[in-house]
């Protein structure tokens, strides 16, 4: 009877916890944490070489196009807002919407990246190159390597798309991704709402 009863202690034990942190985006968010220490040496750098060339920030801040600018933040944090819809979405199981808010927010993020090349093309066009000047080297820096972030969340939210097609169901793995996702996207909305104000903003 006690051999019994152990076997069904055992049984009706849980073999997991219930609530425990999801492997996949706590690694996530360790891997964000890291990203945003190298995001925080470039600010450092900026700040740096403001302090030691003043003369050349006053100068050559006058060349970007902040109303430009301004709107491609805005249509970059709206997508913030479309992808969190598709992270609803995903957690109901809710496919079709899903793809919905992501392609949208694909569409968005792509915009942006259309709009970073722009300004890039009409800055060259005004002389105003990644070695023209100290302010022109930190400007496409901290701008460009945001841009390959950007580029590196399209490219992941075609994964998440194409996997909602190439299965038949929707599953709970598809659903974490597309949450792991989004907190990648959000990271880099942030990010840039930081270098706009610093580089946009405060002349």
């Amino acid at each position: 009877m006690r051999a019994v009863a152990t076997v069904t202690a055992q049984a009706t034990r849980p073999r997991v916890p219930v609530n425990r942190p999801n492997v996949v985006a706590i690694g996530t968010i360790i891997w964000l944490a890291s990203e945003l220490m190298f995001f925080s040496a470039l600010f450092a750098m900026y700040f740096t070489l403001r302090s030691v060339n003043p003369e050349v920030w006053a100068d050559q801040t006058q060349l970007l196009n902040v109303p430009f600018a301004a709107f491609n933040t805005t249509i970059l944090v709206l997508s913030s807002v479309t992808c969190q819809l598709g992270v609803f979405a995903a957690e109901r199981g809710d496919r079709a919407k899903l793809r919905m808010w992501f392609i949208i927010t694909f569409l968005m993020g792509a915009f942006f990246v259309s709009g970073q090349v722009k300004e890039y093309t009409e800055l060259l066009m005004e002389g105003f190159t990644i070695s023209s000047s100290p302010y022109g080297s930190v400007f496409y820096l901290t701008t460009g390597f945001h841009a390959l972030h950007v580029t590196g969340g399209l490219v992941a939210f075609l994964f998440v798309l194409s996997r909602t097609y190439v299965t038949k169901r929707f599953t709970h793995e598809q659903a974490t991704t597309a949450i792991v996702v989004s907190y990648y996207w959000h990271f880099v909305d942030v990010v840039w709402i930081a270098l706009f104000a610093i580089i946009y903003i405060l002349k």
